[in-house]
């Protein structure tokens, strides 16, 4: 490893400690040395301003660095998103759909109220009764609710699952854990902190009712195969076999997230397959939790095109001039949810930190799904998969390996 290449990538973990003084919580995990963090710390308190012309100047002594292509990609998107930031963060007048694109890569536009439509009349056929469709849609998901005395054994039993199947599939470090704990008055319904050395803690949000049939993908997407799962593989691989220090920090409002929340989406997929929800039925009956587990299958997959709802949501607020009373009609409408949970989807879109951050779920699990899709012929899902694991890949690099349209 030539010096340029070493001083840039430090510089970029630097940078990245340096946006936690200016917003808290900006950096998501971070597993390197503790004596830079310690340094960082002890500086003055950075100003936005410092923030992005440091951000532009790592941005130019990237090319002269000599760095492989994968890492250069991998760290020009990063700079790219974080130059960004710095100028929200100063008051620099930025665009919703610019702000999505120099963060993540991707383009974001309204979805097609015409496929929201048909989703609409698939679950009014798996749901018959009286009432309307949003009426029997929310009976069904009451249904559903696991018991807050019951959240906890549920996801362990489901987590202890899981780690097995995907220990099985693409191996884990020897010593890797995870411990949950439930909290409250949070905008998101769970979060991995990852704590280095093969250790996550993974928060579960009891304020918003959790299914039976969704916490199989919520454990799936915070742990195994989740974000815990790569977190430990690339804090194994990339950083402790290769050295690529940049991989100890992780920044919100990077690329790196967008792949990050695809990745995590695509854990029951990825894990399990088809027949998911038989499988988590079996696990949760041995808990005398019941429910359909072949009908939320179907259901899950008839209700996903409305998963874009929630980026249409953010346009709307963010691009259009929505008000948020305009704003959670929409979701009432088209996602199907109670005046509630539109209310809380809405303090997640509105948050200043995290208010473009649902493009990493809605686009991220739509280009990784495709590029999964695309896999060659007779290649196994876990072959495929198990290189968002372990490689340094960017939304810009996995849209290159898509077929042409």
């Amino acid at each position: 490893m030539i010096a340029g290449a070493l001083d840039v990538a430090l510089e970029y973990v630097r940078l990245g400690l340096r946006f936690d003084r200016v917003e808290a919580g900006f950096v998501d995990a971070y597993t390197g040395d503790p004596r830079l963090r310690a340094q960082v710390l002890d500086e003055p308190a950075p100003t936005p301003r410092q923030l992005r012309d440091r951000a532009r100047e790592l941005l130019r002594e990237l090319d002269a660095a000599e760095l492989p292509a994968d890492r250069t990609a991998f760290l020009r998107g990063q700079l790219t998103g974080l130059e960004c930031s710095a100028r929200k963060m100063s008051g620099e007048p930025v665009g919703f759909v610019e702000e999505v694109r120099a963060y993540f890569q991707v383009d974001v536009e309204l979805g097609d109220e015409g496929e929201y439509a048909a989703a609409h009349a698939e679950l009014d056929r798996l749901l018959p009764g009286e009432g309307t469709l949003a009426d029997r849609y929310a009976a069904h998901r009451r249904r559903e609710e696991c018991p807050p005395d019951r959240l906890e054994p549920a996801v362990q039993a489901l987590s202890s699952a899981l780690r097995d199947r995907v220990r099985g599939q693409y191996g884990l470090p020897e010593a890797e854990t995870v411990r949950y704990e439930v909290v409250t008055d949070k905008p998101w319904s769970g979060f991995n902190y990852y704590e280095g050395g093969y250790r996550s803690r993974v928060a579960i949000n009891a304020d918003l009712p959790h299914r039976l049939s969704q916490l199989t993908h919520l454990v799936a997407h915070e742990s195994y195969p989740g974000h815990h799962t790569e977190h430990c593989r690339k804090e194994q691989g990339l950083v402790g076999r290769t050295g690529r220090v940049e991989h100890t920090v992780f920044l919100v409002n990077t690329p790196e997230c967008l792949m990050a929340e695809g990745l995590a989406d695509l854990g029951v997929p990825a894990a399990i397959g088809e027949g998911w929800g038989a499988w988590s039925e079996e696990i949760l009956g041995d808990l005398g939790l019941r429910f359909d587990g072949a009908l939320a299958e179907r259901i899950a997959a008839a209700a996903a095109p409305l998963n874009r709802v929630r980026q249409d949501a953010a346009v709307l607020l963010h691009d259009r001039g929505a008000d948020a009373d305009e704003v959670a009609a929409y979701l009432q409408r088209w996602a199907l949810v109670s005046p509630e949970r539109a209310r809380q989807q809405i303090r997640f879109l509105t948050d200043p930190l995290w208010r473009a951050y649902i493009s990493t779920y809605v686009e991220g699990f739509d280009l990784l799904t495709r590029w999964l899709d695309a896999r060659p012929a007779g290649q196994p899902v876990a072959d495929r998969f198990v290189r968002l694991l372990d490689e340094p890949l960017t939304p810009q690099r996995i849209a290159a390996e898509l077929p042409a349209a």
